[in-house]
């Protein structure tokens, strides 16, 4: 998940060079929501692995 906010960060950083604001915004926007939706799901997976494992 964090590869692709990564990936959408510089097609945003490229559009952005070029002029393309509607583009830039956009794909800045998919970036940031995947790094935010990544880093909720890693929290989430670190509290659920450190369970017992049910008897």
């Amino acid at each position: 998940m964090f590869s692709w906010a990564l990936t959408f960060f510089i097609i945003a950083v490229i559009a952005g060079i070029l002029g393309f604001a509607g583009i830039a915004g956009t794909m800045a926007w998919a970036a940031q929501t995947l790094f935010v939706a990544g880093l909720i799901l890693a929290v989430v997976f670190f509290f659920l692995g450190r369970r017992p494992p049910p008897t």
